[in-house]
């Protein structure tokens, strides 16, 4: 989903919002926070843009949501945090650049230490 939806419907808005997101659109989805949209933008499932940017392996758009603020120990409704979704993905630039912008590896249920073990990954926690 490329084209921009109608503005009179934020429900639209919003999914399209998620979509830049997971597609990694960092230029377009910082432009529309920096406009007014909410850099944490949580959808029914309690996903931030963050986490699904995180999930999707999608480094810019991280690093972009974390310069304007994002919450990078925002936890989805299971408990995740968008680093335990890195490090489940095996997105380790991602990984890095929520670890630079301080996330907790130890946050969340399973916690990304947790998760980096059961993948047989400890490294990556030290």
């Amino acid at each position: 989903m490329t084209e921009v939806p109608d503005g009179s419907d934020p429900v639209a808005l919003a999914n399209w919002l998620f979509d830049l997101a997971r597609q990694g659109d960092a230029a377009r989805l910082a432009a529309y926070v920096d406009a007014g949209a909410p850099v944490d933008l949580t959808d029914a499932e309690g996903n931030t843009l963050l986490m699904l940017a995180a999930y999707h392996d999608q480094p810019a758009t991280v690093a972009a949501l974390v310069e304007r603020g994002a919450d990078v120990e925002a936890q989805n409704r299971r408990g995740q945090s968008p680093l335990a979704g890195a490090v489940f993905k095996q997105a380790d630039e991602v990984v890095r650049v929520l670890l630079e912008a301080g996330a907790d590896p130890d946050a969340g249920t399973p916690t990304a230490r947790q998760t980096a073990q059961m993948f047989g990954r400890p490294e990556l926690f030290g």
